[in-house]
């Protein structure tokens, strides 16, 4: 999909078609997510502190994901995909793998071709979005192409033309070479997939050991015998925040690891699994990052065991000068749990009035009525102490006002929001300012979008000889 999150926000605020929008975390360590094209004209890109992508596009709409809405036309583009093939492998909301020749949709460059210019138009007309589509005989080239066919198209990279297509690539273009690697192999002179080639594979493997120095010689010549896999395994589930203002006081880290613990199992059940070993993951005030582990008797989905564990975990850890991240993981996954008894049936003969208040205190967040920011881009909201009354906002979500109707939030502060009144399909819509405790105004799921009409849809519409009755 091109620029995934960014183009659905522009499709469900028609004020905002055409315009840059930059999708991310918001708070002062927040980054961007997605940008759309038009804020990429003025050097926005994912991956780069928010800070800067509002000096770079100060006129820009910056808004906080809804995964909610982006999630559901996920859902929609891959089941077109899964009436491509029964292998379909998806690395992302917005990306995926799709072995044609197994569903019988392509067995040449003609019927390739034509699967591809099907699913475009279908992706269109189904979610009103566009997306980009590689065709190649293996998974490394089919990413590569679908990169340099966007926005909005199609490329078709031909057998027997991988080595002249990569040569002049950089070798970060290839599967598992990062930052890292990327750095390692600039300092031995390689900077593009032809140097790595005619370094050959035997300095490749003095370079980066075996397996990876193996691996990338064979991808720099072009060959990825990677199969499509459907099933991709889950191996681990985590949560983690990035606080705005590093956190110093030890018994409120503490608060927020059980937090982060109670948030980690909700996914856990979500995703029907239970796992063995619990991580903590600690970026402290001066950048240095550090991971702890625990591995339980057997695999569980009890909150108070992964709360209890990963509060064990903090105990080893010195945060000192204060804490920038805190996360917490279960990995050992299966689909079953082994608690042990004896602790389920402590635990449920100890008084209410002994349980910890810090547990017992902690907010259900899948209670609230919209995702908060830290909820799902990763990044802190403001954590000062609000009033009884205070009610969040965040920039871009759903609202629906009892006299105006549905529409999204354009900005808050001062106690105040303000929503611009529009839907997906709609003009542009009016803005209106309100108290924030107006209780006329509440948050909303978001509206589905509505597909541009197709090419045959303006032909019959009214006044067109097919429309008209006879």
């Amino acid at each position: 999909m091109d620029a995934f999150f960014a183009a659905a926000e522009q499709a469900a605020k028609p004020s905002l078609r055409g315009k840059p929008v930059v999708v991310g975390g918001l708070g002062p360590r927040g980054v961007v997510s997605t940008a759309s094209y038009e804020a990429r004209r003025f050097g926005v890109h994912s991956a780069m502190p928010m800070a800067q992508a509002r000096r770079l596009a100060p006129n820009a709409a910056y808004l906080v994901p809804r995964f909610s809405l982006y999630r559901t036309v996920s859902e929609q583009v891959m089941e077109l995909l899964g009436r491509l093939s029964p292998l379909v492998e998806p690395l992302s909301l917005d990306e995926a793998f799709v072995d044609l020749e197994a569903g019988g949709s392509a067995h040449d460059t003609a019927s390739a071709l034509a699967a591809g210019e099907r699913l475009r138009r279908d992706i269109r007309a189904v979610t009103g979005l566009t997306g980009s589509v590689g065709l190649a005989g293996s998974k490394m080239l089919a990413k590569i192409g679908s990169e340099q066919a966007k926005p909005d198209g199609l490329i078709l990279i031909e057998p027997g033309t991988e080595r002249e297509l990569l040569g002049p690539m950089s070798v970060r273009t290839l599967p598992g070479v990062g930052p890292a690697t990327g750095g390692h192999l600039r300092r031995a002179g390689m900077t593009t997939v032809a140097e790595l080639a005619e370094a050959g594979e035997d300095e490749l493997v003095r370079l980066l050991g075996k397996a990876h120095g193996a691996s990338l010689y064979r991808m720099a010549l072009g060959h990825d015998d990677r199969p499509v896999v459907s099933e991709r395994e889950t191996k681990s589930v985590s949560v983690e925040d990035t606080f705005d203002v590093d956190l110093h006081d030890r018994v409120r880290v503490r608060v927020e690891v059980e937090r982060l613990a109670d948030r980690c199992v909700q996914r856990l059940r979500a995703a029907g699994h239970s796992g063995r070993t619990v991580v903590l993951k600690v970026r402290r005030y001066d950048f240095s990052t550090l991971t702890r582990s625990e591995t339980l008797r057997g695999p569980t989905d009890d909150p108070g065991m992964v709360r209890e564990a990963a509060g064990r975990l903090l105990e080893s850890v010195d945060t000192t000068g204060g804490v920038r991240l805190l996360g917490v993981g279960v990995t050992g996954l299966a689909d079953f749990t082994q608690e042990d008894l004896f602790a389920q049936a402590a635990a449920a003969e100890q008084p209410a009035a002994d349980i910890p208040a810090a547990a017992s205190a902690a907010p259900d967040r899948t209670a609230e009525p919209a995702p908060s920011p830290a909820a799902e881009d990763g990044s802190a909201p403001d954590r000062e102490p609000e009033a009884p009354d205070e009610r969040r906002f965040p920039a871009g979500h759903d609202v629906r006002h009892a006299e105006y109707g549905a529409g999204w939030v354009q900005g808050s502060g001062l106690r105040r929001v303000t929503v611009r009144f529009e839907e997906p399909g709609s003009a542009p819509g009016r803005v209106r300012t309100f108290w924030v405790d107006d209780p006329e105004l509440v948050l909303s799921e978001p509206l589905p979008l509505v597909p541009e009409p197709t090419d045959s849809a303006r032909a019959s519409g009214p006044g067109s000889p097919s429309s008209q009755s006879s």
